[in-house]
């Protein structure tokens, strides 16, 4: 059999980063995975130049960037690796990148620079990595049990069993299955009593149904600044982002940023050209203009939404010299508060990230280890833990894998 002091489960962020992490301390590693090749969620991601942290993450106040029923929960590993150690390590690989804004960092080249740069820093740790390998069983051995005086663990593969004094959950979400996403780590933690939160797509394009979205189903490829909401009072939530029109409803980055936040059924609603004031600005030209409304409206909005607009109401339909003050007005609060009420989302098949995972309550958030199963880890996106998009969910892979790789090289007590 096998012995390892270490096997973690899944070579995406989280797994390739604490398993080189735990190397170089001077662990023997055994990294397992079921697919062919490695994080293909860094390879696919910001275009194929991989987000791979955010210089704005402000680890004392997780609550402003991460989603999660516990949101504090992250700040002890936030706090000890941070986006410039992460910065650091990229620029001791030489590799090239930039700030495209926001605080958001690319790789200039490609995402593979990142994953390069992973796999040498776990062959530095001499981790050894089965690829494609499933994990079939888990079994946890008393102390004492099959005449080892610690606890242990079985895990049983398609390459044979393997001993180790703990085991790491890095297998990711739900989202993207077509890269090979897997529920194995929310299976492992059902096995071994540890409470789940309930799991949803995040950072997801939302849908319509036919009828509400018919006025603006030819509008798909249009893309426009808006600032987007959700929520009431204390629950609000807000981002100024730009929004994309899709053939089934509305994507784009505040799209996929308000989803996280948005509840079945609650409306959304979009400010269109954030930062005009409509009822001054349709004030101002009805008393200078007598061109139509949807011409006017073209000045600040994309010329196919202003046709679009204005198509919905008669009154819109004429010169703006000839609108009455009451049409105006409507169509200025439409623009401002745009509300709009998604009837779902596209799904994990197209979410970047899943929400809830792992109860954070059932971990430590020192050391990333399950309270009640010793020797049991879960990192990364499999906890409910979840980041805004802009490299937020990779500083989150890298700090929990530091965080637990930290804990497995710290002397037994």
């Amino acid at each position: 059999m096998f012995s390892f002091d270490t096997v973690i489960i899944g070579a995406g962020a989280a797994g390739l980063f604490c398993a080189a992490q735990a190397g170089q301390r001077g662990l023997k590693v055994l990294l397992i995975d079921h697919a062919d090749k490695v994080a293909e969620k860094i390879r696919i991601s910001g275009g194929g130049r991989c987000n791979f942290t955010n210089r704005d993450l402000d680890a004392s106040a997780p609550h402003k960037h991460f989603v999660s029923q516990n949101p504090q929960f992250c700040r002890s590993a936030l706090s000890r690796y941070t986006p410039q150690d992460f910065i650091a390590l990229v620029q001791k690989h030489g590799i090239a990148f930039h700030e495209k804004h926001k605080g958001q960092l690319f790789a200039d080249r490609s995402a593979e620079d990142i994953i390069a740069m992973l796999l040498a820093e776990c062959a530095l740790g001499q981790v050894e990595r089965w690829q494609p390998c499933s994990v079939k069983n888990i079994a946890f051995l008393a102390s004492g049990a099959d005449g080892m005086s610690a606890s242990s663990y079985q895990i049983d593969t398609d390459r044979g069993p393997v001993q180790a004094r703990s085991v790491v959950v890095a297998t990711g979400g739900l989202s993207i299955p077509k890269i090979g996403a897997s529920d194995l780590g929310y299976r492992l933690a059902q096995q071994f009593g540890i409470p789940l939160v309930e799991r949803r797509p995040g950072l997801v394009p939302l849908t319509f149904d036919g009828a509400a979205w018919a006025p603006y189903a030819q509008l798909a490829g249009l893309a426009l600044p808006v600032q987007i909401s959700t929520g009431a009072k204390k629950t609000r939530m807000a981002f100024d982002e730009d929004l994309l029109f899709t053939h089934r409803g509305l994507s784009g980055p505040a799209v996929l940023q308000i989803s996280s936040y948005w509840q079945d059924g609650a409306p959304l609603s979009i400010h269109l050209a954030p930062g005009v004031d409509w009822p001054a600005v349709l004030a101002q030209a009805k008393a200078r203009s007598r061109k139509l409304i949807a011409n006017e409206l073209a000045q600040w909005v994309p010329s196919r939404l202003a046709d679009a607009w204005a198509g919905q109401d008669a009154d819109w339909q004429r010169p703006i010299a000839e609108a009455s003050d009451k049409a105006l007005a409507r169509l200025a609060e439409r623009l401002a508060r745009w509300e709009i009420t998604p009837t779902g989302t596209e799904g994990y098949k197209k979410a970047e990230v899943t929400l809830g995972g792992i109860d954070t309550r059932a971990l430590s958030s020192q050391t990333m280890e399950a309270r009640q199963q010793p020797g049991l880890y879960f990192i990364g996106e499999v906890v409910d833990v979840t980041g805004w998009l802009g490299g937020y969910n990779f500083q989150w892979a890298w700090a929990s894998a530091a965080a637990c790789a930290q804990a497995l090289a710290a002397p037994a007590a």
